[in-house]
């Protein structure tokens, strides 16, 4: 889960995190307001979307006046915003973050990851902040620098100031900027973060060592631990079938294709998209209904693929362990029926109670194309769209 930029500093304050004084806005008289309060020379006009590169994209300004605070929240407000992280559609900004501007000496980039190959937690620094780590890490590797972190321990002292003095923080500020680390560590593992990326981190002009952005990313399966964080949800920044999909435990990511996608299980999903792929057709989706689906769960999967414009025609591919093959029968017939399909619907059924499976769409009258195998349920179905 993803939140905005606002909602991590308010975070991160709570672990001692040093961070910019600022304030949400959801209009141009609260933005101004905000302005006022804050009282500061100079003010930074944010938009804030779930994705990066709002910078270039003109989502975020610098103000040195209430009128220009007024002008650039009106300018900013309501625009659709397209940066690298958000497709060509972009995302319309529909809040700001009003921020007091600070004296910058210098910036850096500061972030933690999972590192699957190692299964640790990493910590990442380089004095190129401000710009994309991804370009950093082609143009100029040698300026990345990692602490892989125990787990038992957790980030050690010696950790983060040599990842202070490795990035040119000045030597005064050192034990700062290692505070900062270590805080910033216990707020990524204590709320179950995925990402927690902190570009710039900035030192200034008196002395202080400040987050002045902040991406942090939550891991999903353990939300139910936090129910603060899922305060933050922001729904107007996810897709409709996803929220909707979430409600009945399924596993959904829209993507660009004609092809809807129903499958058992992350792996044979992967595999399903894959082989659709290999016979030169496009996916529409990602769509798990997992192992211990009910004839409603099935329905609502169809409902959900349905609702994508997009899509031509499906391909169900199931094969059943846990998941009993006539169960997924009975909810594509109920889908089928409830729904009016007249796409074209091809399904390969695999496992516990196959045959069962396939008697009960043989007999039920529906105009539904069997497959032998993933290969030719794929094959089938993207030769029907076409």
């Amino acid at each position: 889960m993803n939140i905005h930029e606002y909602q991590g500093k308010e975070l991160l304050r709570k672990y001692g995190v040093a961070v910019p004084n600022g304030k949400v806005a959801f209009s141009v008289e609260e933005a101004v307001e905000a302005a006022k309060e804050l009282g500061s020379a100079v003010s930074v006009v944010k938009a804030q979307i779930h994705a990066g590169g709002r910078g270039k994209a003109g989502g975020v300004k610098v103000a040195k006046s209430l009128d220009e605070v007024q002008t650039y929240a009106s300018e900013i407000l309501g625009k659709v915003l397209v940066t690298h992280q958000t497709g060509p559609e972009g995302k319309e900004v529909k809040r700001l973050l009003i921020e007091e501007g600070c004296d910058i000496k210098k910036e850096y980039y500061i972030g933690l990851v999972l590192d699957r190959a190692t299964s640790r937690v990493v910590m990442m620094g380089s004095e190129e902040g401000g710009t994309e780590i991804e370009e950093v890490a082609e143009a100029t590797p040698e300026k990345i620098f990692k602490e892989v972190i125990d787990p038992a321990i957790g980030l050690q002292s010696f950790q983060a100031r040599r990842l202070a003095y490795n990035i040119n923080i000045p030597k005064e500020l050192v034990n700062k900027a290692a505070k900062f680390m270590i805080s910033l560590y216990t707020a990524f593992v204590e709320k179950d973060c995925s990402i927690a990326e902190i570009n710039p981190l900035v030192v200034t002009g008196d002395g202080n060592v400040m987050a002045l952005d902040a991406k942090l990313n939550f891991d999903s399966n353990a939300l139910y631990r936090h129910p603060d964080i899922m305060e933050y949800r922001d729904l107007e920044e996810e897709d409709p079938k996803e929220i909707e999909a979430s409600k009945y435990d399924l596993t959904y990511i829209a993507l660009d294709g004609n092809i809807g996608c129903m499958v058992n299980g992350a792996g044979l999903a992967m595999a399903t998209m894959d082989i659709i792929k290999h016979y030169s057709g496009d996916p529409a989706n990602f769509l798990d209904v997992g192992g211990g689906a009910t004839t409603e769960k099935v329905t609502e999967a169809f409902k959900i693929i349905l609702s994508d414009k997009n899509v031509k025609g499906i391909f169900v591919n199931i094969f059943g362990g846990i998941m009993k093959c006539d169960v997924i029968a009975n909810g594509v017939v109920e889908a089928t029926k409830q729904v009016g399909l007249e796409l074209p619907l091809v399904v390969r059924l695999e496992g516990t109670n196959v045959e069962l499976g396939k008697k009960i769409l043989k007999e039920s009258g529906l105009n539904i194309t069997a497959a032998d195998s993933m290969a030719d349920g794929a094959e089938k179905i993207v030769a029907l769209v076409k």
